[in-house]
């Protein structure tokens, strides 16, 4: 850090209750006066170099002892004392720290150059210029500062010339760097690493109040000099450092944390990817538990929705006060990209049906970590898998397994939304593996059994079928083949011999068929018994021992053929 020391004369000021007086043989003929403190000075001293207190004097000076209130001077004591010592000739060492506040007290009391040459603010001005704004953590702390004193840093140019260098800084090419940045990065060691990361600065301009840090951001934005996930990255950082991880405040702390949050939304580049998911959804969630504003809230949804295909499970993992998991933002998000997904899906279909089915897989591995939560009730899980059509799911192996889990970890659900929830199965779309679980799950409503087990003798029938089809092809082969030897021999004089028959074939695909009817009969049979007890009001009951050997049994019915 720079420093300047101006005076050669030792400090005489003292203090007196609420008095600050010069060590002096003169009398002293000046009061100051400012908040609840008054300084005892010199008029010889201050007024030669004041051009304030020369137009106030000019209009009352008699001669004898005045007092003058300067209330409003901008960072009130302090600084005030410094332009005073200034004026003693006592030294002072000025630095980043109170370079703004002496630079503001100084032009207040119109310390100019026409007032007399080596003026405070001229001097001021060269420890600006050639210090200050030459060095990344000089200009940063300056512009920190003048936060404090925003109208008068801004009228004097200091908030500007402060932005220009840092952002001049920034822009530069990183093989460039030569000053000091501070970068805590878990795993970033900096003597190993000959290179500046192309991120160095996201850190250091993270100690800015939201205003500073929104008006650099905005004229790097403007340059189109960085890749947009630069941009991403400093707001990232930005908002990990005043808003993600910080503690709840009072209602001042919330309104602060509103407004950074609605304009780091404003700030986010409109280049997708510029900022990860995982980072617009906490944002989201950020905002619905703050209470930000529509228009802030609806662009975190589009952003979110827009890159939902790139999310992984721990992406989707956002703790919340109610429940374990934030299943209702998650559901917003997934409806936002299916309005997306439709406008765009005509330009590009296979591409637009890959994203789908991406999604579709990352709902079901959400679906099965939020089953787990024993307070997570089955309309948010129905909710959730009816946020996608069916075309997002080419397979059900996934969605079964969370009924699954959903099933075993709430016991107690009622048969009502147990059937509900397994409404959504399609055997069709389940592979053999999960098939045979679910024939003999007795967590699934009866219905869902009855449905596997008849798909498996249909899928059967099928296979057998086509196979008595290949083997009454091969046998219309062989057949012609045979009446070809036998008038072959017939022309030669030899007895033909008698074609073979097909009959087992005929007896298999005959016992097939009236095993398929018996068990289409066994299924009509037990959905007239459920429809009864439903119109009865009473619950069906769970797979008692009979109805298991019955599962069993049809389970031998759809074996069979082997």
């Amino acid at each position: 850090m720079k420093f300047m020391k101006l005076g050669l004369n030792p400090d005489t000021f003292y203090t007196e209750e609420t008095t600050r007086n010069v060590l002096s043989d003169v009398p002293t003929d000046l009061t100051i006066r400012i908040d609840g403190m008054s300084y005892l000075l010199h008029k010889s001293c201050l007024v030669p170099k004041c051009g304030l207190l020369q137009r106030l004097f000019s209009e009352k000076d008699d001669g004898g002892s005045i007092s003058v209130d300067l209330h409003d001077i901008p960072g009130g004591e302090e600084p005030f004392e410094l332009c005073a010592k200034f004026c003693y000739g006592i030294t002072i060492s000025l630095s980043a720290h109170n370079f703004v506040p002496a630079f503001c007290a100084a032009s207040f009391l119109r310390m100019t150059e026409k007032v007399e040459n080596g003026n405070l603010i001229a001097k001021l001005e060269a420890f600006f210029s050639s210090c200050i704004l030459q060095a990344w953590k000089d200009t940063l702390i300056t512009l920190q500062n003048a936060e404090s004193a925003h109208e008068w840093c801004g009228n004097l140019g200091i908030v500007r010339r402060c932005i220009e260098s840092i952002v001049d800084k920034i822009l530069t090419p990183p093989t460039k760097v030569r000053w000091s940045y501070t970068y805590t990065r878990p795993g970033y060691i900096r003597k190993r690493r000959k290179s500046v990361p192309k991120d160095w600065w996201t850190e250091d301009i993270s100690c800015l109040g939201i205003d500073m840090f929104s008006s650099i951001v905005t004229t790097i934005s403007s340059t189109s000099m960085l890749q947009p996930q630069l941009i991403g990255e400093a707001l990232h950082v930005y908002a990990h450092c005043w808003l993600l991880n910080s503690s709840e405040g009072s209602r001042d702390s919330s309104n602060r944390k509103r407004r950074i949050l609605e304009t780091i939304v404003k700030l986010i580049p409109a280049e997708k990817g510029s900022v990860s998911i995982k980072f617009l959804l906490r944002l989201l969630s950020t905002a619905n538990s703050l209470g930000a504003s529509p228009v802030s809230k609806a662009e975190l949804l589009r952003l979110s929705g827009l890159q939902l295909d790139e999310a992984t499970l721990p992406d989707l993992l956002l703790p919340n006060a109610a429940t374990s998991h934030d299943v209702d933002l998650f559901k917003t998000v997934a409806w936002s990209f299916m309005r997306q997904w439709k406008r765009r899906s005509s330009a590009g279909e296979r591409q637009s049906l890959r994203e789908m089915h991406k999604v579709g897989k990352l709902i079901d591995s959400y679906l099965q970590v939020v089953a787990k939560d024993a307070r997570m009730p089955a309309h948010k899980m129905v909710s959730l898998i009816e946020t996608l059509p069916a075309t997002a799911r080419p397979q059900h192996d996934h969605l079964y397994k969370a009924i699954n889990i959903y099933l075993k970890a709430h016991p107690d659900v009622s048969k009502a939304n147990k059937k509900h929830l397994c409404s959504f199965l399609d055997c069709q779309k389940l592979s053999p593996e999960v098939r045979s679980h679910a024939s003999k799950n007795e967590r699934l409503p009866l219905r869902t059994v009855v449905q596997v087990l008849f798909f498996e003798q249909e899928k059967s029938n099928t296979t057998s079928s086509n196979q008595f089809e290949n083997s009454v092809i091969r046998d219309d082969l062989s057949n012609l083949k045979v009446s070809s030897t036998a008038a072959e021999e017939q022309s030669n004089g030899t007895r033909p011999k008698a074609p073979g028959t097909n009959r087992a074939l005929h007896r298999s695909l005959d016992d097939k068929a009236q095993l398929s009817k018996e068990l289409s009969f066994k299924v009509k049979l037990e959905t007239e018994k459920e429809k009864k007890w439903e119109a009865a009001g009473d619950a069906a009951p769970q797979l008692n021992p009979h109805n298991k050997a019955q599962m069993r049994s049809l389970s031998k019915m759809t074996y069979i053929k082997r």
